[in-house]
């Protein structure tokens, strides 16, 4: 399978739970419980086992995650930096900034291994590790801020962030689940892909985008133009070894979390213009993640 076919599956659950919901008897009411799940139990499971299975060595990983780190930082920066432009709509940036700058998981793990095997998935868990609690905390603050909720309250509340926390600590103090529950978790997080993804789907409508589409074009200009960039400049100009500048650019090619859509509705933001978002970035990622990573094979040739 090429690089731009691994996201095939994601886009086709999508348009699955899109089909789902208007033409079948499993309409939105049945898709409200099936966001509250994936929320507060699936993704928060596979968040923790993910982070807590792969041991992290801080000294030796140190330039790898500060590489991640960095990314992420410029995405936060340059969305929240979209809120100054004139007539952008307060909601419609509360929810759609985060796609700017969150990455989908999923995608990520599946492309370390097609990069780097197995310690390319080890490598990636490191980056996930350290820039998840600041894509969480990022995206909820402006959530927060708008709907004037308590931002500390929030975060402290907040499931992904919780159990990010949980397995980072956990990792680092070298702790480990007994295989029963190290099993159970594993299965429960398995099902937050395409209950999550096909979530996302049920809640788009096409033509909310329209509410806002320059904001739209200038988040996913951010998402797939500038982070790949940054990110390019970063592993020309750093000693990583190869296989690592390999996982750098496709973390920062990745499309958007498909959470986000998620996230969104939870917090009372605007959930049809962020599906909007995911939809458009899984599309836009087909295509330009493979083409950073074939520019960034040229230049390193």
């Amino acid at each position: 399978m090429s690089d731009a076919l691994l996201l095939l599956p994601d886009f086709a659950l999508i348009v699955v739970g899109w089909l789902i919901c208007r033409y079948t008897p499993l309409n939105r009411p049945v898709w409200d419980g099936a966001e509250r799940l994936v929320y507060y139990l699936l993704f928060p499971a596979l968040l923790f086992t993910s982070i807590l299975r792969n041991p992290i060595s801080l000294g030796s990983a140190l330039p790898l995650a500060a590489s991640g780190l960095a990314i992420v930082a410029v995405g936060v920066a340059a969305a929240y930096a979209l809120r100054a432009w004139p007539g952008v709509d307060a909601r419609l940036h509360a929810s759609g900034a985060q796609t700017a700058f969150r990455f989908n998981s999923y995608v990520a793990l599946a492309m370390a291994e097609r990069l780097a095997g197995t310690q390319g998935v080890a490598w990636t868990a490191l980056i996930m590790s350290v820039c998840v609690p600041l894509c969480n905390v990022a995206a909820v603050w402006p959530l927060a801020r708008h709907g004037g909720q308590g931002y500390l309250r929030e975060l402290a509340r907040n499931p992904l962030i919780l159990a990010t926390g949980a397995g980072l600590l956990c990792n680092l103090l070298g702790l480990r689940l007994p295989g029963l529950a190290d099993t159970t978790l594993a299965r429960m997080g398995a099902a937050a892909l395409p209950l999550g993804l096909m979530a996302v789907g049920a809640g788009l409508q096409f033509g909310a985008l329209r509410e806002g589409p320059r904001l739209a074009a200038a988040l996913m200009s951010i998402r797939h133009l500038l982070l790949p960039a940054v990110a390019l400049v970063l592993v020309m100009v750093t000693a990583l070894p190869s296989g690592q500048q390999a996982i750098v650019m496709a973390f920062a090619a990745m499309p958007t979390a498909s959470s986000a859509y998620v996230l969104a509705v939870r917090m009372g933001g605007h959930g049809a213009y962020t599906a909007g978002l995911v939809t458009l970035s899984t599309l836009i990622g087909m295509v330009a993640l493979p083409a950073w990573l074939a520019l960034w094979r040229a230049l390193a040739q």
